[in-house]
């Protein structure tokens, strides 16, 4: 850590400018004419004098610290050397032992940290420390070691001592919440703010809305608790934003308990707000999570939420992407969601549309055949005339389903299908027919209607055929088995990759002397990109044709033709490697 300087003594060395630092915990004895202070220094000076060959000069500044323990960093003196020392106008800090400096490790660290930044070395002359050499730093990293187990070992300290009083109901510290003031280091009940506590819980189970309390709390001018800290600041005092309220709905402080990590204990504060009136609010949170996660009140909600499982038996999740402004769905196993492809191999990552189309359109196909309706209910409903009259409203509902509102459709399928089995080649469909005359012809709409419990009473199996091909992440749907159903659109990446293809092969072909690395710098590109794509205007005539007409395999992305190094001249082995043959 020794500094490099352009200084120069008179035999050339470079000059390592030495600040003498001493200290004296008690008074006694700084009267005399020759004090420790001065003993202390005058070591200093002679071991500088010794090194004199290598540049060290003393700095006449006088740094001594009499009668101040060395467990403080308050110091006058050392304050004005490390500012000296930051400031650049030391390189050498020289000290009788390494406790006069400090006699704490935490301070030590902090001290030699402003040292290392400003390329100061550190010397005791009584301990043959010296940082200037390669032991002396061995020296200093072993005490910086053991200064980091220190606090680690004070962290773990605390830490044990908070879980402790915790699980004593001690109050801790921290913000103190709205309703309750502090006193003697415990909190206490303030019963203005305690009754705005309990409004709000009361409200958020009227309104049902965290955004809607928001709102109406606002206009009402209700705020946040106000504070002052110990300079005197004041904070708070502002409108109770969304983040916030959720927090003060679930602050188990409010139930007079004290929470450490995952678990809470009775607190030693009284609760505000009572057990039923905290249930019910917990039960409303809860059920706003439910209809965020699948979507209820969405444009496009997640139809299959809570029914769809892949062929792991694990339920199938919705997620979605966002790229370039376009949101993608999917319904992705759990297994997907909790690790990695490596860690869960057999987990599906599905397009959400692919699968509500084909559930949807089988549904339909059922609610409009008469007979199947009819078998269906048969069991349930002994009059033929009323009979007759489900298979009716179930063929209106058949002819009328794509009109539906999301939401509805959601109510609809809720009630009427038991699960949704994905399976490597085909997609079961399990519905609950005992439900279907209360889904026909339920008065306040499907959301009323009660659900058959799972195992209880008959079900039908529909099974459509949907073969499963992996694509790098993504699984994709191939409807009608292997041989597969025409895709709704065309795969447009792939024809602006030919197409790309097409231009840099005529800028090759009408080239005047110029090199690759110049042909891809007009296109824009980088040159391994240039002569990647180049590549695939020597592609199979059917193979081009095949992607013109949307007729290729679904595992021939743009991706992956535009990452694939080995594509082969040979058309034949084209084929065979894209599995176009």
């Amino acid at each position: 850590m020794g500094k490099t300087t352009t200084r120069k003594g008179m035999n050339g060395k470079a000059l390592i400018r030495c600040a003498v630092y001493t200290r004296k915990s008690h008074e006694e004895g700084l009267e005399q004419d020759f004090n420790s202070l001065d003993a202390q220094r005058e070591a200093c000076e002679s071991f500088i004098a010794s090194q004199r060959h290598e540049g060290w000069i003393v700095l006449p500044e006088m740094y001594d610290d009499g009668g101040i323990s060395g467990a403080t960093m308050e110091r006058p003196a050392l304050k004005r050397l490390l500012a000296d020392v930051d400031a650049g106008g030391v390189d050498a800090v020289v000290v009788y032992k390494v406790d006069r400096l400090t006699r704490a490790l935490g301070d030590f660290v902090k001290i030699v940290e402003i040292f290392d930044k400003r390329n100061a070395s550190f010397v005791s002359v009584t301990q043959a420390f010296n940082t200037t050499t390669s032991m002396g730093r061995l020296t200093l990293n072993m005490l910086l070691s053991f200064a980091q187990f220190e606090r680690e070992v004070t962290g773990e300290r605390i830490r044990d001592k908070i879980a402790a009083s915790k699980k004593k109901g001690m109050w801790m510290g921290g913000f103190v919440p709205l309703g309750y003031d502090v006193k003697d280091r415990k909190l206490v009940v303030n019963k203005i703010e305690a009754e705005t506590v309990c409004h709000v819980y009361r409200r958020y189970l009227e309104l049902g809305s965290v955004r809607a309390l928001k709102d109406e709390l606002g206009r009402d001018g209700i705020v946040s608790k106000k504070r002052v800290d110990r300079y005197g600041c004041c904070t708070g005092g502002k409108p109770l934003a969304r983040g916030a309220l959720y927090l003060m709905l679930q602050n188990r402080i409010y139930r007079g308990e004290i929470v450490h990590k995952d678990k809470s204990y009775p607190g030693e504060h009284d609760a505000i707000i009572n057990q039923a009136l905290w249930d019910q609010a917990q039960q409303q949170l809860a059920a706003n999570r439910i209809n965020r996660a699948i979507g209820t009140e969405a444009a496009q909600p997640s139809l299959l939420a809570g029914l769809i499982y892949d062929d792991a038996g694990e339920r199938m999740t919705p997620s979605h992407a966002n790229k370039k402004g376009v949101r993608y769905r999917y319904y992705v196993s759990k297994t997907l969601f909790q690790g990695s492809r490596h860690n869960a191999p057999r987990g599906r990552r599905v397009p959400a549309g692919d699968l509500e189309s084909l559930v949807e359109e089988r549904l339909r196909q059922f609610l409009r055949n008469g007979a199947e309706i009819f078998n269906a209910i048969e069991a349930q409903v002994a009059d033929v005339d009323e009979c007759a009259d489900f298979v009716g409203h179930a063929v209106k509902l058949g002819l009328r389903w794509p009109d539906l509102a999301p939401a509805t459709k959601r109510q609809i399928l809720m009630n009427l299908v038991d699960r949704i089995d994905l399976t490597c080649e085909t997609l079961e469909i399990r519905i609950l027919p005992g439900q279907l005359p209360a889904v026909l012809c339920g008065e306040e709409g499907p959301e009323s209607i009660e659900r058959q419990a799972p195992g209880e009473g008959p079900s039908i199996t529909f099974t459509v055929p949907a073969l499963l091909k992996r694509t790098g992440m993504e699984t994709r749907l191939l409807i009608d088995g292997a041989g597969g159903g025409p895709r709704r659109e065309l795969d447009h990446s792939l024809l602006r990759l030919l197409g790309q293809a097409c231009r840099f092969s005529e800028m090759v072909m009408g080239n005047r002397g110029k090199t690759m690395a110049e042909l891809a710098a007009e296109a824009g590109v980088g040159s391994s990109y240039f002569t990647r794509i180049l590549r695939l205007s020597f592609l199979a005539p059917d193979i081009v044709q095949a992607i013109l007409r949307n007729g290729h395999p679904i595992e021939l992305t743009a991706k992956r033709l535009a990452n694939d190094t080995r594509l082969p001249i040979a058309w034949e082995e084209q084929r065979t490697l894209l599995g176009a043959g």
